[in-house]
């Protein structure tokens, strides 16, 4: 008997202003300093790559991106926390890994906190490397802040492909 796979029967749909109510939720479940409905709200109307993958009516995952001249910038992904551990964060990134290279970016750019080890071992499994360190980039509680790792992957390799997602 096999296992049946964590994204069988999942659809990818545009998240649009009408998703927000199950993105939010999600956000805030997942960052200590959660992207605002009015931070999707202005990334919907600016165009950003902002695909959303769904199990029926479930949102399981989405990711918002910003292209740029030969490159594209990840500023949010993030996955459900019933979801983690299935895959689904290399999913959402080889989604965006082909919307980049059909946008001809040669480069991805992210930002993770430092303390996420977590999201930086998906990271450099999917190929980012580190390149930097942003100081005091990331609000913490009160007055601290905390570094960014700044990782960059190459896209002169195609992608295994996520078809579909775009």
């Amino acid at each position: 008997m096999t296992t049946p796979s964590p994204v069988a029967d999942c659809h990818w749909r545009a998240m649009a202003l009408d998703d927000l109510n199950a993105v939010l939720p999600i956000e805030e479940a997942s960052h200590s300093h959660p992207w605002s409905r009015g931070n999707f709200a202005d990334s919907i109307t600016a165009g950003f790559y902002m695909p959303c993958l769904w199990q029926e009516q479930r949102l399981l995952g989405y990711l918002v991106a910003m292209p740029g001249v030969d490159e594209a910038h990840l500023l949010n992904i993030t996955v459900a926390p019933d979801c983690r551990g299935m895959g689904l964060g290399q999913l959402l990134l080889q989604a965006l890994e082909f919307w980049a290279l059909k946008q001809q970016a040669t480069q991805l750019w992210l930002e993770v906190r430092q303390s996420n080890a977590r999201a930086q071992d998906v990271y450099v499994a999917a190929g980012y490397q580190t390149i930097a360190v942003r100081k005091h980039y990331y609000p913490l509680d009160g007055q601290q802040r905390e570094h960014a790792i700044v990782m960059r992957k190459s896209l002169a390799i195609a992608p295994t492909a996520a078809a579909g997602c775009d």
